[in-house]
């Protein structure tokens, strides 16, 4: 039979990329559903289970510590075999784990089932970046990915705000947990949805070719550039100032400022709000002005007082709250793209592989930090004081970006589309 010739296969049109933008995107909803479904019931696991501050830390920090390993692997595995055996791996792990948390009210099982979660769930995200990276690569490749965490961070926002739409599931910490597992299966067909359409497409279309990782060399991850680093602990620092926020931001809106659940619940959306909306905005912004670190730079600044004014300051909630949401809308957008504009597409797993596990180090590490704060203080003015030195820090990394990307060393991270 003869070898599919390729000058009878048609360009690939925006909307068969759209329509894979959209399945992908599908994939991240239920990861980012189940992830955000254990801050909600924060208050019900304190009450019913009799957890500490501590012990919801840790149903938190434990889906970080296997990828402080997995997410290297993971993005090893992406590079050698392909994004389509990868993606259907992980997106299994993640609605096992889902299973597994929801099934009885005992932390060593719940814990378990978020370990289990842990290791699936932050190397689909990989997976899927590494999917945006060649299919939009030279394209609207910043936008894209705004697209894509605007309706993953709808599941955020669906899960952090199931209190209100899902009230009546809330007299018992267990039946929200039954909504994770739904995330869960519409997650894995996505998964399968997008693995029909990209076998269709190299059938069908002209693709760029994107070179295989021959040999697993684990020294390269070693000879990344300046740039590379900086964007690595920007993301480290920043994400640590946000997501360990966010595992106790509704029990705190509770406790220290005296909100209801529900109001607690839509205060702590409002960042995934924001995002929804804006990320696409700005990583549209950054595709055609470029200036990435400067942008960075900004991103890191806003988020600097906003602990603090939540804990010192009379204003309403909303406006620290809406801050926050913009800083997270401002610096993901830009972020993760920048590593694909760097990075070689033949090491682009490992490299999103190797800055996911050092942010999960990250995360790990300050749930349990900000757990313990919270319970040796008997308060949360510690963990917001933590909080804001990471945000200090996101902006010292952001400035000596832009110190690289303005020097003889620059990689391009200032230049947008011509």
């Amino acid at each position: 039979m003869p070898a599919n010739n390729s000058n009878n296969k048609k360009e690939l049109s925006a909307v068969y990329r759209w329509m894979v933008l959209l399945f992908t995107s599908l994939v991240m909803f239920g990861n980012y559903y189940i992830y955000d479904s254990i801050s909600p019931l924060a208050d019900l696991l304190a009450t019913q289970l009799n957890f500490t501050d501590s012990d919801i830390g840790l149903l938190q920090a434990i889906y970080s510590i296997p990828n402080i390993f997995m997410v290297l692997i993971g993005g090893i595995i992406i590079d050698k075999f392909g994004t389509r055996i990868s993606s259907i791996l992980f997106s299994s792990l993640c609605l096992l784990g889902a299973v597994i948390t929801s099934l009885k009210g005992d932390l060593v099982l719940m814990a378990t089932g978020r370990l289990i979660f842990g290791l699936g769930a932050e190397s689909l995200i990989v997976a899927i970046t590494t999917v945006l990276a060649r299919w939009f690569k030279g394209k609207e490749l910043s936008f894209a990915f705004g697209l894509n965490l605007t309706i993953a961070r709808l599941g955020s926002f669906a899960a952090l705000n199931s209190p209100s739409w899902a009230k009546d599931l809330f007299d018992s910490w267990q039946l929200p947990l039954f909504l994770s597992i739904a995330a869960g299966v519409l997650s894995v067909l996505s998964v399968i949805v997008y693995i029909m359409m990209d076998i269709n497409a190299e059938k069908k279309y002209i693709l760029r070719e994107v070179p295989k990782q021959e040999k697993i060399n684990l020294k390269g991850i070693f000879s990344y550039n300046k740039s590379y680093w900086f964007i690595v602990l920007l993301c480290i620092s920043f994400y640590s100032a946000i997501f360990p926020f966010q595992t106790f931001a509704i029990k705190y809106f509770i406790e220290a400022h005296g909100t209801s659940r529900e109001f607690g619940g839509f205060l702590s959306s409002l960042l995934t709000l924001a995002s929804m909306v804006l990320t696409p905005l700005f990583g549209l912004l950054s595709d055609y002005v470029g200036r990435r670190s400067q942008l960075l730079m900004l991103g890191s600044a806003i988020l600097l007082p906003v602990y603090l004014l939540m804990v010192y300051s009379d204003l309403p909630l909303i406006y620290p709250m809406s801050l926050m949401g913009i800083s997270l809308s401002l610096i993901p957008a830009i972020m993760w793209p920048s590593v694909a504009l760097i990075i070689e597409e033949n090491r682009l797993g490992t490299a999103y592989g190797l800055m996911t596990m050092i942010q999960q180090i990250g995360l790990a590490a300050f749930n349990f930090l900000i757990g313990w704060a919270n319970d040796f203080s008997g308060g949360y003015s510690l963990g917001m004081w933590i909080f804001t030195a990471l945000a200090l820090l996101s902006l010292l990394f952001s400035i000596l970006l832009f110190k690289v990307e303005k020097s003889s060393d620059s990689l391009g991270l200032e230049i947008g589309i011509k």
